[in-house]
């Protein structure tokens, strides 16, 4: 059996504005095998990203703050580390693609150096190796000339070219952990297919786990083992891939995957979650996708459901009470 990587136990983060402590991330828990890929999914808003900040300890103080909750690694709380010991962490043994790789990437640095400057300060590697294993890096994620292109500055290289790059810094020191934050975001269809091919084939020659954490559910079936669905910086469903597909239990999990554009089989009108997600300020009492779900009912106004397991999923729905149906 694999073993326990990453273990995130009732995670709180909350950001501070005029005095009052707004959470990001509400009691959020989950696990990680190594070799294993778990995809974070949500709206916008839902905590996905403070989430795989928080894990790395890269939440801007102020105004933002870790309160509650632990994040072990190896078995190891990370939020015990002192910063010197995080800095050592970070790029070696968790390392994070970032949402957009022109804001993630120095422009006054070329991409070669970019690269062997991690591979020097975590690998105790000299210049000319450092290189070396950055034009090998550049080969692995497919990019064409590496010998040019380490060269070469952000700007002269392509979207698709500069999330490459990101990929490859990333995996230069082979980290245990690769956290993905949107890495397809705003790449055309066959660049995304690309790319999510290549962090595959990187993870199987590899062994790394991978955080993947995309509002694409399509990327989700294409390389995920485990779902962890996010809704108002709760956890509201945290199962396989092929239950979360197949046998979704939450309203929001079946809304979500009610939205996606259907290709084959009989044309169906297009169905949208009503609605939009509050702010974290304006969350009241009670179960917090109450406005939009179809299934509300009075409990759901007055209580907010815990995760309850239902089947092999753990879900946040009074629709289920320890498996059985509730009459609501």
């Amino acid at each position: 059996m694999a073993e326990e990587l990453l273990e995130v136990k009732d995670l709180r983060t909350v950001f501070y504005s005029d005095g009052e402590a707004i959470p990001a991330v509400d009691g959020v828990s989950f696990g990680l095998k190594k070799g294993e890929t778990l995809g974070i999914v949500g709206e916008s808003g839902s905590g996905k990203s403070v989430t795989s900040l928080s894990i790395m300890r890269l939440i801007p103080s102020p105004p933002g703050k870790v309160v509650g909750g632990s994040i072990l690694f190896k078995g190891q709380d990370l939020l015990e580390k002192t910063d010197s010991d995080m800095r050592k962490i970070r790029g070696n043994n968790i390392s994070m693609i970032f949402q957009e790789p022109m804001t993630s990437l120095n422009p006054v640095y070329t991409i070669g150096k970019q690269i062997s400057e991690t591979l020097m300060l975590h690998q105790n590697l000299s210049k000319k190796e450092a290189t070396d294993r950055a034009v090998e890096m550049l080969k692995l994620v497919k990019i064409p000339l590496p010998d040019k292109r380490i060269k070469q500055y952000p700007h002269q290289l392509s979207g698709g070219m500069r999330q490459r790059v990101m990929i490859a810094m990333a995996l230069s020191c082979r980290p245990e952990l690769l956290i993905a934050d949107e890495p397809t975001t705003a790449l055309d269809v066959t660049i995304q297919a690309q790319i999510l091919e290549i962090i595959k084939e990187l993870k199987e020659k590899t062994g790394t786990a991978v955080i993947l954490i995309t509002h694409d559910l399509g990327v989700v079936a294409e390389i995920a083992d485990n779902v962890l669905v996010m809704y108002c910086g709760r956890a509201v469903e945290y199962s396989s891939v092929r239950n979360i597909f197949f046998n979704p239990r939450h309203p929001y999990t079946s809304g979500l995957l009610n939205s996606i554009p259907r290709v084959e089989g009989p044309k169906k009108k297009l169905q949208a979650i009503k609605g939009v997600v509050p702010s974290p300020n304006q969350i009241t009492k009670g179960c917090r996708f109450k406005t939009r779900c179809d299934y509300v009912h009075k409990r759901c106004m007055d209580e907010e459901p815990p995760l309850l397991e239902v089947g092999q999923s753990l879900v946040r729905c009074w629709r289920y009470c320890g498996g059985g149906e509730c009459d609501g």
